[in-house]
């Protein structure tokens, strides 16, 4: 893969390709920094160490599988936005990636504003004490009851999906009195996975009001003439998993032109402009992610030079990474169960989690990378698919990858890069409990989200 990669790569039939992997990586024990949280390392008996704490000891405290999570990393990669954006732009972390009361609290202290797309995901920031004027609302279909929530409680802005939210919005707004800042989100026709760039088939989506016929900008007409709302911007999204610049400058290049035009037809210039997320990082060591710093130049650059062109003045940016920031800061443990060879194919290798825990790689056929970490190895490498206990067939969770030969029940894997998505996407599928996550910094492990009991599940069961 490459900068332009998309974040799936391609699906595999059921007997590799030939020549499909070159060879096995030099070194099964290596931890490709790119792919793993940065104080991850081997101690002296080959045993994965996070945060100086090594991988025995937290299944030993809190179970497998689980997810680990460095908060030194998180938090660095927080401040590494903040530092490269500076005070002229506005990074909004995406909650949808994985959110917790404890992450709120590591964002509001490193300085980041909060993008939430749901009741339950604004009932957690508020309740772990982050401000509402830093908080952004998205979504296509808020409820009018969050909508209520979100205005009561002075969120900075709702971005607006349809032409019903925006008349929706308005009469909340006004009806308690208060004035919504609000941004308008537009589809540009531009799709940024990988380095094609689709005019037309984007727009073909449930998110946003389409720039083509004219219809982001009768959305923004209609939003002026309505009290209760303070149109602030618009808001564009291209994508996900994205390591190419080119889609934000067709993008910004269309998102220029429609300032321009509101602009000439209102005589106002909108002073914010949101380039959304969808930042990619490293799954394996194929990828080659880029730094939130040249992020930021590339960004900067984009919009100042479009707004040049267009004779505008250059609106304050935001951006709202997500997963570029939990991405890689965590990794799922997993105890394994089962070794199963399958001669001429690969060894089946089944774990204590599955797609329950990380449901990306039967959803998206998502690429991970999976060493073993409770021991070091020098035994020949075998190609194996890490499979969960689900009774699916798709139950995958990595779906090509080599670990020792001499692996056996009892031993614990790692799948790194799982920050992102995982917990958030997890389920109870066949009634399996979700796990927990685990924080670790500076020689300490505490639990931020604890794992599920039966009684959990029994008790939503009314009967």
């Amino acid at each position: 893969m490459s900068r332009s990669a998309h974040p799936a790569g391609p699906r595999h039939a059921d007997v590799l390709p030939e020549g499909h992997y070159s060879a096995p990586p030099a070194d099964l024990n290596a931890l490709d920094p790119k792919v793993w949280a940065r104080t991850v390392a081997r101690d002296e008996h080959g045993v994965v160490t996070v945060g100086g704490i090594d991988v025995k000891r937290l299944a030993e405290e809190f179970g497998t599988p689980a997810y680990i999570l460095d908060e030194a990393d998180f938090r660095a990669r927080a401040r590494a936005w903040r530092t490269a954006f500076g005070s002229e732009a506005d990074v909004f972390y995406a909650g949808k990636a994985f959110l917790s009361r404890a992450v709120v609290r590591w964002l509001h202290e490193e300085g980041l504003n909060l993008d939430v797309c749901s009741g339950g995901e604004l009932a957690t920031a508020l309740s772990a004490g982050m401000p509402a004027d830093r908080i952004a609302f998205h979504g296509n279909n808020k409820s009018p009851g969050e909508i209520e929530r979100a205005v009561r409680a002075g969120v900075g802005r709702i971005v607006l999906d349809s032409f019903q939210e925006i008349v929706r919005v308005a009469h909340i707004a006004q009806s308690l009195g208060k004035r919504q800042r609000v941004q308008i989100r537009i589809t540009v026709g531009v799709e940024a996975h990988t380095h094609e760039f689709i005019a037309t088939a984007h727009e073909d989506q449930k998110f946003g009001i389409p720039l083509a016929g004219g219809q982001a900008a009768e959305a923004v007409r209609r939003a002026l003439q309505l009290d209760g709302l303070e149109v602030i911007g618009i808001h564009s999204h291209i994508g996900s998993q994205i390591f190419d610049m080119s889609g934000f400058e067709v993008a910004a290049h269309r998102v220029v032109g429609l300032l321009k035009d509101i602009r000439d037809e209102h005589g106002i210039e909108l002073p914010e402009i949101d380039l959304g997320g969808g930042l990619g990082i490293a799954y394996t060591s194929d990828d080659d992610p880029r730094e939130p710093y040249e992020i930021a130049k590339a960004l900067t650059e984009i919009v100042t030079r479009e707004c040049e062109a267009a004779r505008l003045g250059t609106p304050r940016i935001s951006v709202e990474p997500g997963r570029a920031i939990v991405g890689p800061t965590a990794f799922t443990l997993y105890e394994v169960g089962t070794v199963k060879p399958l001669e001429g194919l690969r060894t089946y290798v089944s774990v204590d989690g599955g797609m329950s825990d990380n449901i990306r790689t039967a959803l998206y056929d998502a690429e991970y990378s999976v060493v073993l970490a409770s021991r070091s190895s020098d035994a020949e490498p075998m190609l194996c698919r890490v499979v969960g206990k689900h009774c699916e067939s798709g139950d995958i969770v990595v779906r090509d990858a080599f670990l020792p030969g001499d692996l056996a029940p009892g031993d614990l894997i790692a799948v790194p890069a799982t920050g992102a998505y995982c917990r958030s996407m997890a389920s109870n599928y066949n009634h399996v409990l979700r796990p927990p996550v685990v924080a670790v910094d500076g020689g300490e492990a505490r639990v931020i989200v604890r794992r599920e009991t039966e009684e959990d599940l029994l008790r939503l069961d009314v009967g």
